[in-house]
């Protein structure tokens, strides 16, 4: 059954959104994991593919945007609007939606940030995977 990580923000900035969800997917990527990263908009998925190219001088993340590459043959894919084929480890969920297709996944790191409508859509999508008895976890960041 999906593992489902809430990692909650306290630096409620877009860029602070970014860089931890680079810092996950490098972390899943030196674990030998497929990562898929489900943006909300496609400004965010093009602000996130510039920069897991730059986020740290000493990282190399090699990545793709999903509709480009559907061979799935980048370790860590990047989408927006699309429902991923191919391996199933970790997606990074930057919606405010639970994507249909979350459970094909091992893990699913929601990321909590924002302002209060986006912490309340959060909220919504925790009481969405507790109704369906997935093991949750939650990690307050600074």
């Amino acid at each position: 059954m999906t593992q489902v990580d809430f990692y909650i923000l306290k630096d409620n900035s877009e860029r602070a959104q970014n860089l931890l969800t680079c810092r996950l997917s490098e972390k899943a990527y030196k674990q030998g994991r497929q990562v898929f990263i489900n943006t909300d908009t496609s400004e965010q998925l093009k602000q996130l593919d510039d920069m897991l190219w730059t986020f740290t001088t000493n990282s190399f993340l090699p990545h793709g945007r999903y509709e480009e590459d559907s061979d799935s043959t980048h370790p860590v894919l990047l989408g927006h609007a699309v429902e991923p084929e191919g391996p199933s480890d970790v997606l990074v969920n930057l919606s405010s939606d639970v994507p249909v297709f979350f459970s094909r996944f091992n893990r699913v790191a929601e990321l909590v940030g924002g302002d209060e409508a986006q912490r309340q859509a959060a909220r919504e999508r925790y009481r969405f995977y507790q109704d369906r008895g997935y093991t949750l976890n939650t990690h307050n960041l600074k």
